[in-house]
């Protein structure tokens, strides 16, 4: 496996990792994000009928706040699997609002069909826009360690390229295990930018058996899933990273045209979109639920 597609061969399918509700967008923001399990069970069974294959989930309380409630996020993915039973499920382990290893890592020790596929694991610590995320290095090993011990494969997000080099650091201690899943963020206004530059330099770096796919914060997300579409693994779009379909902000999106934007790039040049047992065979996940 070559970190990106030989230029002389077909590219893999394309993967769509759909990453519909974050924890930053609110109702008042936009009408569309879904925020409730029943809601992102709806979007997400919509957006896999539709070409996305994996889904990067964030789970709400009642009262639409973030938590890391495994009760919440169990109750989710039970929706999500009752309707779209072979999608590849990512939970969330964002040190964007907790710092406690524990409560991050709450939705990894669920069981049985409620069971993640995959977690994140963010490299690194940085600015947003307003707020930090804060990821210690023990916090990181600690995460690592436990998806390690768990069977669920680290969704290896990074957003600037001392992250790459944390990947490797985790490597070499044995704490990710081949193939390797990389989410590639650019546009955050404290890190990597959604340059070509930037791009390369990244991917140009990863370990060997890497799939990546590239995802743009805020107005980089159009230009960033295009990209990803051309030349990458695989894409991340949804409404956690943008809530505006136009860079004149001018239309709420929806997580369904997301998705179809980036399967009709993927139609324009010819490429296939990968379906959840493409994503399973190629990142070594086990069958579907």
């Amino acid at each position: 496996m070559q970190n990106s597609p030989a230029p002389d061969q077909p590219p893999c399918p394309l993967i769509i990792n759909l990453a519909p509700t974050g924890m930053v967008p609110t109702r008042a923001m936009s009408p569309h994000v879904p925020l409730q399990p029943d809601e992102v069970a709806r979007d997400a069974t919509q957006c896999a009928a539709l070409g996305a294959s994996m889904l990067h989930l964030h789970a709400r309380a009642a009262d639409d706040t973030p938590t890391e409630d495994p009760a919440v996020y169990g109750d989710m993915i039970a929706a999500i699997r009752a309707t779209a039973p072979h999608v590849v499920i990512v939970t969330s382990t964002s040190g964007r609002l907790v710092q406690d290893v524990e409560r991050r890592a709450a939705s990894l020790y669920l069981e049985g069909d409620l069971k993640p596929d995959m977690a994140s694991l963010t490299l690194g610590s940085m600015n947003f826009a307003t707020t930090a995320s804060i990821n210690a290095p023990a916090t990181i090993t600690r995460l690592a360690q436990i998806m390690l011990e768990r069977g669920i494969k680290p969704e290896l997000e990074v957003f600037d390229l001392g992250m790459v080099n944390y990947a490797k650091i985790l490597i070499d201690k044995g704490l990710l295990r081949p193939p390797y899943y990389f989410n590639i963020l650019l546009g955050n206004p404290g890190t990597a930018q959604s340059t070509l530059q930037h791009l390369a330099t990244i991917i140009g770096d990863l370990p060997p058996h890497s799939y990546w796919s590239l995802a743009g914060m805020g107005r980089f997300q159009a230009r960033a899933t295009a990209l990803g579409v051309v030349l990458g693994h695989g894409v991340r779009v949804g409404l956690e990273d943008n809530l505006w379909l136009d860079d004149g902000r001018t239309e709420l999106a929806t997580n369904a045209q997301y998705v179809q934007r980036c399967v009709a790039q993927a139609q324009a040049i010819g490429r296939a979109v990968a379906t959840p047992a493409q994503v399973r065979a190629m990142l070594g996940l086990a069958e579907s639920h």
